[in-house]
């Protein structure tokens, strides 16, 4: 409806609210509605001439005005996501860093996979109504998928709300994206994100479980009840949640866009000083295809070198 209202309007400029519906034989509140998008969009502009009166913004005018916005508003939400990721790293260093023992204050300290494993199946055992993850290596490893599955189940058959946030690169890994989408298929909410800052799960946002360390989930991990800190968790998840793709969607890059998120991702950890072996590890890539991705990224963008790379990408608003 939206494009029907621009189209005419581009042809007839000078036609009002009462023409446009005759035209199209729809109602006048209907056009009115499609105006306001248009507006929203900056493809409408008010009228120098006749006060009050709308006029359609030239196509290639609002093209570039329409990749400015979206490329402002990508920059927007991926500042606010790393701001999360500082503070949540923040509070990882604070609570590795605690001294040993099984619990102290708001935070518990499970060492040894099998011991985690074991308070993950009492934790969805207590589960009420909600479950949130990142899932950066999927359900971590084939043991941990064989596990989690049934769990899972479990939970759908209580009602329990499913969401989780896997990396992109799921679709690269049969075993991780099998186990993605037979969940979703059970009902669960699935995403995926070009990066995650660590594997986390919040159960009833009244508990959140990280690891121990970031790096290595085997070593173990932490279960922290703290309402700060569980704030800051379920923070963080709600920024990446809501900026990631439906499970299945394609990870391609929108019309009009230079950078995809996956790219725009792999730019910043290499800005960052990350060397290729741990962006790959972050993307969930192999190392070949990072370099490949460097290799096109930097023909893309006109960069003859690393450096001149990571120029374009400040021009362009990514780094």
């Amino acid at each position: 409806m939206s494009e029907s209202v621009y189209r005419l309007m581009l042809d007839e400029p000078g036609w009002g609210v009462s023409e446009l519906a005759g035209a199209l034989g729809v109602d006048k509140a209907a056009v009115g509605a499609s105006l306001d998008r248009l507006a929203d969009r900056a493809l409408l502009r008010p009228s120098m001439t006749e006060p009050g009166a709308l006029r359609p913004v030239p196509p290639d005018i609002a093209i570039d005005a329409l990749l400015m916005r979206h490329q402002s508003e990508l920059v927007r939400r991926q500042s606010e996501i790393e701001e999360c990721r500082l503070a949540v790293s923040g509070l990882l260093a604070e609570y590795s860093s605690a001294r040993s023992g099984r619990s102290s204050g708001g935070f518990e300290r499970v060492v040894g996979s099998d011991a985690a494993r074991s308070r993950l199946e009492e934790l969805a055992f207590r589960t009420r109504g909600e479950s949130l993850a990142f899932a950066p290596g999927g359900a971590r490893t084939a043991a941990d998928r064989a596990a989690a599955k049934p769990l899972a189940e479990a939970l759908l058959a209580r009602g329990v709300k499913l969401r989780t946030v896997y990396l992109d690169s799921v679709a690269n890994d049969p075993d991780g994206r099998e186990h993605a989408v037979s969940l979703a298929a059970l009902g669960a909410e699935s995403r995926t994100a070009p990066s995650l800052p660590m594997w986390m799960h919040i159960v009833d946002r009244e508990t959140a479980v990280v690891p121990l360390d970031p790096a290595d989930s085997s070593r173990g991990v932490v279960i922290i009840r703290e309402p700060g800190a569980l704030a800051g968790f379920c923070a963080l998840f709600e920024q990446v949640w809501t900026s990631a793709r439906t499970l299945g969607e394609p990870a391609v890059r929108a019309a009009g866009e230079l950078v995809s998120a996956q790219e725009a991702a792999l730019l910043r950890f290499l800005g960052g000083g990350l060397t290729d072996e741990a962006a790959a590890r972050k993307l969930g890539v192999s190392l070949r295809t990072e370099r490949r991705m460097i290799t096109e990224l930097s023909g893309r963008l006109g960069a003859g070198s690393r450096f001149q790379l990571g120029q374009r990408a400040t021009q362009l608003g990514v780094l």
